[in-house]
């Protein structure tokens, strides 16, 4: 984007990239906020989305592996992880990705922050008929020859 376009065109860009990452989601925290605080949802898609999210250093699914990752950092976030665990599994990663580096963040976000923001990504892969996941071997089980 230009910084000479407008309001109204930095919006309907970050529409667009909302809806290609997001989907429904995004729209939907969106449209929460219409009739209590129509400017932070501007400025989510205007800026978060359109400005931020639309850079072309990282690829997508780096951005939500990065995402993922803070708000499991930040804890209490959710109704975020809710939108982002959908964003990351439309931007290409698998949920034993997502899984993986939410396990990943129990070492450095501690286990109660990894273990809730497991628990909302379990929540959008039951939504969307991805649970169970594949059986992981536990420590103490042995492998046969």
């Amino acid at each position: 984007m230009s910084q000479s376009t407008t309001r109204e065109d930095r919006f309907a860009h970050g529409l667009e990239v909302l809806r290609r990452v997001d989907g429904e989601a995004g729209q939907r925290v969106v449209d929460s906020l219409a009739d209590i605080n129509p400017e932070l949802g501007h400025q989510i898609v205007a800026w978060a989305f359109g400005e931020m999210y639309d850079r072309s250093a990282l690829a997508p699914r780096d951005r939500q592996l990065v995402t993922l990752g803070m708000l499991t950092a930040l804890g209490g976030c959710e109704l975020e992880l809710d939108v982002h665990v959908n964003a990351a599994l439309n931007v290409g990663l698998t949920p034993e990705q997502i899984v993986e580096a939410l396990l990943h963040s129990a070492v450095y976000c501690g286990i109660p922050r990894a273990l809730n923001a497991t628990l909302a990504a379990k929540k959008v892969f039951a939504e969307r008929g991805l649970l169970p996941l594949g059986q992981q071997p536990t420590a103490g089980s042995a492998a046969t020859a």
